[in-house]
């Protein structure tokens, strides 16, 4: 006898399937790929029941914790997929400054759950991401230039492997697997249903300036930005960003498109904030700024709610990433007449400077890995329907742009379904391999999903 689930199970078929198929991907953009069934987990217990359900039936397995996922890797053609959105329980233990968390408990969630013990880690930039699926990628969140990618701060993952047993992998346990659960993101070979993470001290100020400029102005800019984040300290997040300007300083229609940079500084006190953005203070180029804002006192909710504004919900993405050695004066420049051509107002370049920390320590023992010294993120956002071939064009037009100046991926945003190549270009080759023999053994028998490909 089967045992029994707690969650609930649709069918394909059933009359709640293509509701509950729906809720599977944030994005308004859904492929047309359908699970023969979904399984939406209650409980823990839930995880290892549907893994032995799935061999039974002889169904592959996928997993969503709940998101973005650009690319919709959690809906595959047949198969089950499992629904971990329930699982979004938080314990904090404030004197060992750790914590224990659920897949599917947000960023945004998990930052204000910590701010009242006067603690924080590196969760995302995006409120609403769940960390299940943001720490198994490795995780580029909130000050990451002093605290590294998300995943150099998890001590240990309790998984469901793909025989239904239940482990708990860390350094010392299991090292193999833990160091897959650390970057290999939507080809992970095991249902991850808590993470245990290593706290930080709340920077208790944060502050941040930022300029937009007519995107005519790209190339003098970027020259000024980049010669001044050299004198940035780490504990400055700073940023390139090629988009519609906001209406917050923009009111002529069509709005105009510009090169915006923003400097965040964490800090303990707004004193100490406002002197480690001091580099950005003296701009050359001020006087032809569109927009100037300079050492304004921010909180970690404001800046979920800037975000919230450039990665809206109801709408239609696309996004893709790509590492680089090649500087932010030759890239920027070259994306300036696609940004500017952009079918849809809404969609922008990001190049965040360091979006990991200089010091690359933080990033070793794991599967994710730093493939460069610069980073692009092209995303395109839109609403209607008709618009989707004129804005997947327009992606994957713009990759083309810099792709020959790439060096790799970053997997958990890679547009997985624009070349065969993606997956593996978002690793070093001995990883890649090292992964690939740790899946050969850990899920012989293929049960789980591995990356989504065209």
């Amino acid at each position: 006898m089967s045992e029994k689930i707690e969650g609930e199970i649709v069918r394909r078929g059933d009359a709640a399937y293509d509701s509950t198929w729906s809720a599977m991907l944030w994005n308004e953009l859904k492929p047309q790929r359908f699970p023969d069934l979904i399984v939406r987990a209650a409980t823990e217990r839930d995880v290892p029941a549907a893994v032995r359900l799935a061999r039974a039936e002889g169904h592959r397995i996928a997993l969503r914790s709940h998101g973005h996922s650009w690319c919709g890797s959690p809906l595959r053609d047949g198969g089950m997929l499992i629904d971990l959105s329930a699982l979004n329980a938080c314990e904090m233990d404030p004197a060992s400054r750790t914590a224990t968390v659920q897949p599917a408990l947000s960023g945004r969630e998990f930052v204000a759950a910590l701010a009242p013990h006067g603690l924080a880690f590196p969760a995302g930039h995006c409120g609403p991401v769940a960390l299940g699926g943001y720490l198994l990628s490795g995780g580029l969140g909130w000050n990451a230039g002093v605290l590294g990618p998300a995943a150099a701060s998890v001590r240990a993952v309790e998984v469901v492997t793909a025989d239904g047993s239940t482990l708990t992998c860390s350094k010392d346990e299991h090292p193999d697997l833990f160091w897959a659960a650390r970057g290999a993101g939507p080809g992970f070979f095991a249902v991850a249903t808590r993470f245990h993470l290593a706290l930080y001290d709340l920077p208790t100020a944060v502050a941040e300036t930022t300029y937009a400029f007519p995107l005519a102005d790209v190339e003098p800019v970027t020259r000024w930005a980049t010669t001044a984040a050299k004198r940035l300290p780490a504990n400055v997040e700073a940023s390139f960003m090629l988009a519609t300007a906001s209406p917050d300083y923009a009111t002529a229609t069509p709005r105009p498109k510009v090169i915006g940079f923003t400097g965040t500084a964490f800090a303990r006190t707004h004193e100490e904030a406002v002197a480690c953005l001091e580099p950005l203070r003296d701009c050359p180029l001020a006087d032809r700024a569109l927009f100037r804002r300079v050492d304004e006192p921010r909180t970690f909710e404001d800046l979920y709610d800037t975000s919230s504004r450039f990665w809206p919900r109801g709408h239609r993405n696309v996004v893709d990433t790509l590492w680089s050695d090649t500087g932010y004066e030759t890239l920027l420049p070259a994306l300036a007449d696609s940004v500017a051509a952009a079918p849809s107002e809404q969609s922008l370049v990001l190049a965040p400077l360091w979006p990991v920390s200089r010091d690359r320590s933080l990033s070793r023992d794991m599967a994710f890995p730093v493939l460069g010294e610069t980073y692009l993120a092209p995303f395109a956002t839109w609403d209607d329907p008709a618009a989707d071939a004129d804005n997947v064009r327009w992606l994957r037009d713009t990759m083309r742009i810099v792709e020959p100046y790439g060096t790799g991926h970053y997997i958990a945003e890679a547009d997985l379904t624009a070349d065969p190549s993606r997956a593996r270009r978002s690793y070093t080759p001995a990883g890649w391999e090292r992964l690939r023999a740790l899946k050969a053994a850990y899920d012989p028998e293929n049960v789980f999903h591995t990356y989504l490909t065209p």
